[in-house]
């Protein structure tokens, strides 16, 4: 169902059962006021229709707010009394229901919260969903474009012959059973692989920092690292590898370091081994951290395997093989050095501390 049929229903049902003659354009009103927003445009600014199944927010128990919208659009207090009680029931029957956008994109990531909407999304019953998104898309939201992009990610392994059976049927040849069906799949995921590029490239010119950042992943396109701006809820050592990828030393660096101040200490590691070990003070002040962290970086790290690489069972005997690595080994610098880097490494700590101690509200 699309957000016009519904709408279309719902005036249809709301004439019938309360004998109010209801505007379209008000159904919408009275629908963005049950889900408590004070007009249609206020609803669709940063939020879309979507099942409920998948929605956030649900139709509100709270029917004063589609009364005072009715009556602020111009019916009777006895018409809107009416609608107030029926539309409620409406909206729930027909599944309908609201997200935000960011937390639609926020679910979008979740590999395994709505894996389903990925596969084939026109198929799937979210055409409501679809379409508000593609019109706030259509009004330079960026980040419609991004949740558009996400659904339409590629993702599905293609069968055997896929490509071959699809550049059959490209050559004209007739093709049936099997072969048809593989060439169609190819070309459904051709289809999808062009709308995530061209929602992908519209929202990262509209400024979308998460969008740069799959570009940079995706098509190696250095744009994220070339802007200023490092606003982004990515995992900085993700960054940091894709930036590797790319040649961009310095900003591998930069994102470890990010990384490591927030107390990865594999990124520590990483960054005495390969970037700061010219700095053996920097180099001793990521030791420090790390001791204060919980972990020891100069220590070895070794543990018996079997010959497949699985953990070595005592119980089970056979021969064993090590595996693990060396502990960093560094040069040792002046006690005034060594002062400055331990209480370095006390600072960062204490903000790694402040950090965690913050409610996810004062993050934001």
């Amino acid at each position: 169902m699309t957000i016009k049929e519904f709408a279309y229903s719902a005036q249809q049902h709301l004439q019938a059962s309360t004998g109010v003659p209801i505007k379209r354009a008000h159904i919408y009103e009275l629908v963005a006021a049950l889900f408590g927003f004070n007009s249609y445009a206020a609803l669709t600014a940063d939020a879309t229709f979507a099942e409920q199944r998948l929605a956030k927010l649900r139709p509100s128990p709270n029917r004063s707010a589609v009364q005072q919208r009715c009556v602020e659009l111009g019916y009777q207090f006895d018409a809107a009394t009416a609608v107030s009680l029926d539309l409620p029931a409406f909206v729930d029957e027909h599944q309908v229901g609201v997200i935000s956008i960011e937390e639609l994109i926020d679910e979008l990531l979740d590999e395994d919260a709505i894996d389903d909407i990925r596969v084939n999304p026109s198929d799937l019953g979210f055409p409501i969903l679809l379409e508000g998104l593609e019109g706030a898309a259509d009004k330079g939201k960026a980040s419609a474009h991004y949740a558009l992009a996400l659904i339409h990610a590629p993702n599905e392994e293609q069968g055997v012959g896929s490509e071959y059976w699809y550049s059959q049927a490209q050559m004209g040849r007739v093709l049936t059973g099997v072969e048809k069906e593989w060439a169609d799949a190819h070309a459904a995921c051709l289809a999808k692989a062009a709308k995530y590029s061209q929602h992908l490239h519209e929202a990262a010119q509209l400024g979308r920092q998460d969008a740069l950042l799959d570009l940079a992943d995706r098509f190696d396109d250095p744009a994220f690292f070339e802007q200023s701006n490092d606003q982004v809820s990515a995992d900085p050592v993700l960054v940091a590898e894709i930036a590797e990828r790319l040649g961009r030393p310095e900003d591998a660096r930069k994102w470890l370091t990010a990384a490591a101040e927030a107390g990865d200490t594999e990124a520590m590691r990483q960054l005495i081994e390969d970037y700061d070990h010219g700095d053996l003070q920097r180099c001793w002040t990521w030791v420090y951290l790390a001791e204060l962290v919980g972990a020891d970086l100069t220590s070895d790290e070794y543990y018996a395997i079997n010959d497949d690489g699985s953990p070595y069972d005592d119980e089970v005997g056979g021969p064993a093989f090590a595996d693990g690595r060396d502990g960093v080994t560094i040069d040792p610098i002046s006690a005034e050095q060594d002062a400055a880097a331990r209480r370095a490494a006390q600072e960062m700590f204490e903000r790694i501390d402040q950090t965690d101690e913050m409610t996810p509200l004062d993050l934001r």
